[in-house]
């Protein structure tokens, strides 16, 4: 039997599935606080600037704040230092997918994701005890750059752990734990005001998830596919007994590729410009990756600036996301929406609460309407970021998947890099950041049509199973397969 046909024996969401998901989910939590630290521990509090004779100046804060800003004076022209810290770990990630998804490939998906995860929490508490900020912003790109890798192969271990039908739900659990994180993460900065104390409290919890991580074995499907389905039998059956499933005859055939090499004779990345089919998709899924991730943390980053209590605005635009996740799995698993048309929908909608808040008058009356119009932008724009990466995974074959979803976290990663200077444009005009995020979303939501539906199409391990000609493609047809012909 294949793979597909073992999940049937074994079981595609029992017992053992449920307990590995919910480690990977645990990360995640870890994952919103990195990402999200520079957010309260770069807050600005109301300060003067008094010039004393000599052309030397001091600067007075007031307010109980204890941040990055009031220990290295990041005010006036060193202001833009603390956007960059944001935008130094985006770098990371970045880097950290072009780095560390083909590797995952060609290695395996748990020493990636271990190694990763460990370096990361010695990384964070280098955060928390920098004496300089010069040194604060290169352990945050050096976090960045591990949780690129530690977020590419988490979601990856979390499709590849259970069957095609739970892939939908096993993704967005852990989407929803990250929005989750995001919320604690502002209630635990409420709690704990010193930025040091804060950021070592917040990496704390990486050593939590770590010490549960090493008890993950590796990805039966990427056994599968590298021919190596001794192991990812052994894999299969420990996940049969858990599941209460007889795991007698269960015995895997060859995949069919090529041991190493994913079936495509070369390196991952390369066979995603080489292959016509995926040269495609890459080229769309990279894009559309891009604008969701620069809405998203657009307006996620700029929370902090929102009028109103820092900390429940942080919440607010985490918890905001928690509705979306059940709206995705509805939409994703009825045949008249499916993934293309859901994806497309929800970019529009990001696209269109965007646009909204550009007509909303600037006082205080309006405040709220402004601010609930930019959640409805938060909320539908998570729900495009969930289905994208479901979206994806379906897209590439198990042989290439993470070197796919590398290249397309890496676009993800450029849009992150720009979004904690897109909220600041505001000096600019007031709706120039909210314009930016509109076209964009318009432009994704259009583009995303130009893909394949997936649902209910059976997963592709190996480069062969994909048709060599991408014009069918065009025409919005299934994915095909070679019996298609």
């Amino acid at each position: 039997m294949d793979v597909e046909e073992a999940f049937q024996i074994v079981g595609e969401f029992g017992a053992y599935q449920k307990r590995a998901v919910a480690i990977l989910a645990l990360t995640q939590v870890y994952m919103a606080c990195q990402s999200m630290l520079v957010v309260l521990i770069g807050a600005t509090p109301e300060f003067h600037v008094e010039k004393h004779d000599g052309g030397q100046s001091s600067v007075t804060f007031f307010g109980d704040v204890d941040s990055i800003v009031t220990e290295w004076l990041l005010v006036k022209q060193q202001a833009y230092k603390v956007s960059l810290a944001g935008s130094l770990f985006f770098a990371g990630l970045l880097l950290g997918s072009f780095v560390f998804g083909p590797l995952s490939d060609t290695i395996g998906r748990r020493p990636v994701y271990l190694s990763a995860l460990f370096l990361e929490v010695l990384l964070g508490y280098a955060t928390a005890a920098s004496p300089s900020f010069e040194l604060f912003a290169a352990s945050r790109l050096l976090v960045g750059l591990m949780n690129g890798a530690i977020g590419l192969v988490c979601f990856i271990l979390t499709q590849e752990y259970v069957g095609k039908s739970y892939w939908a739900t096993a993704g967005t659990l852990t989407s929803m734990t990250f929005a989750v994180g995001i919320a604690l993460f502002a209630a635990l900065g409420f709690a704990i005001r010193p930025w040091r104390t804060l950021a070592a409290a917040a990496n704390t919890w990486g050593v939590l998830c770590f010490l549960l991580s090493v008890t993950l074995p590796e990805s039966p499907r990427w056994l599968y596919c590298r021919d190596r389905s001794r192991q990812a039998e052994e894999v299969m059956r420990d996940m049969a007994l858990a599941n209460g499933r007889p795991a007698s005859e269960l015995t895997l055939r060859r995949a069919g590729g090529k041991s190493g090499e994913g079936s495509g004779g070369g390196p991952g990345v390369l066979q995603l410009s080489t292959h016509p089919l995926l040269r495609f998709r890459t080229l769309l899924l990279t894009y559309i990756w891009y604008v969701c991730s620069l809405v998203y943390y657009g307006l996620t980053l700029g929370a902090g600036d929102m009028s109103g209590n820092r900390y429940l605005n942080v919440a607010m635009y985490g918890l905001v996301e928690l509705p979306a996740y059940p709206l995705c799995v509805y939409f994703m698993s009825k045949p008249w929406a499916g993934r293309r048309k859901s994806l497309s929908t929800f970019l529009c909608l990001a696209a269109l609460a965007c646009l909204c808040t550009i007509f909303v008058p600037e006082n205080a009356e309006s405040s709220a309407g402004a601010t609930a119009l930019a959640l409805l932008g938060k909320l539908t724009v998570s729900a495009a970021f969930n289905i994208v990466y479901v979206y994806t995974s379906e897209l590439y074959p198990t042989a290439v998947r993470n070197a796919g979803l590398g290249i397309c976290a890496m676009s993800c990663r450029v849009g992150g890099i720009l979004a904690p200077f897109v909220p600041s444009m505001r000096q600019l005009s007031s709706a120039l950041p909210f314009g930016i995020f509109c076209l964009s979303g318009l432009s994704a939501g259009a583009l995303v049509l130009l893909l394949p539906e997936t649902l209910g199409v059976p997963p592709v391990h190996t480069l062969e199973e994909l048709v060599p000609g991408c014009s069918r493609v065009l025409e919005n047809k299934p994915l095909l397969y070679e019996d298609d012909k």
